[in-house]
């Protein structure tokens, strides 16, 4: 079964890469879907952390999460569309969805956060999928992609798809486990569709970092994910 699952998820990432080929996945799209476009349900929907004045975790070089985020979000959903799975995003541009009233940093934070649940939980019959990159502070090597998830069923075995994926293309020799979300991740734990949550990498390493910068490797995770989330819904099918 494990390696009838690793050729099953190498055949769809081959024929992801090759199709994608043919749609120029280089161009990050100048229009994204937004969240209040409604597709047939179910819905998925895809979410670059932090934004506007939160920038997430920040490399010692100064590059910020919430602009990879997005870039990798945009980059996902061009996959996901051509793949015929289109996605609705939280967030298109390096905005947050803080309300105007909002005054302080945190309050901007506190608002943006609980936006964004109302408006994921909005569409009850989704599946989310964050986008994140980790950092450890006072430790430079550690590296590679790990997926959390939420206790909403099927998102455990969505994340063992995508954990799969990383492990095979992302991960090799540094294979990790996912593993359900801690409760204190607000988004996750609030939230009432089934999530997962991917950390891409870690900004804490000098090398990660540049990788996580550069276009291939941004298209590279992009279509891993997306094979691990086809992955469970070919099982399924």
């Amino acid at each position: 079964m494990f390696f009838r699952s690793r050729r099953l998820i190498t055949a769809i990432i081959f024929l992801l890469i090759a199709a994608l080929c043919l749609f120029l996945i280089s161009r990050i799209p100048s229009k994204t879907v937004s969240a209040a476009k409604l597709y047939s349900e179910p819905h998925l929907i895809l979410d670059a952390g932090h934004g506007g004045m939160d920038g997430g975790a920040t490399a010692a070089d100064g590059t910020q999460e919430s602009l990879i985020n997005l870039q990798l979000t945009q980059r996902l959903e061009s996959v996901l569309l051509f793949s015929g799975h289109p996605a609705a995003m939280t967030r298109t541009d390096e905005n947050d969805l803080s309300s105007p009233d909002a005054g302080s940093i945190k309050a901007q934070k506190v608002s943006d956060l609980k936006n964004r649940v109302a408006l994921i939980n909005s569409m009850p019959k989704s599946t989310l999928i964050s986008i994140h990159q980790n950092s450890l502070a006072g430790n430079g090597k550690v590296h590679g992609a790990q997926v959390f998830y939420n206790t909403v069923q099927p998102a455990a075995k969505i994340a063992e798809c995508v954990q799969r994926a990383m492990n095979q293309v992302i991960n090799p020799g540094n294979e990790k486990n996912c593993k359900a979300i801690d409760s204190s991740i607000y988004l996750l734990k609030e939230v009432t569709v089934p999530a997962i949550l991917v950390e891409c990498g870690f900004l804490s390493n000098k090398e990660e970092t540049r990788l996580l910068c550069s276009a291939e490797h941004q298209k590279q995770l992009a279509v891993v994910i997306a094979a691990g989330y086809l992955q469970y819904h070919t099982k399924e099918g």
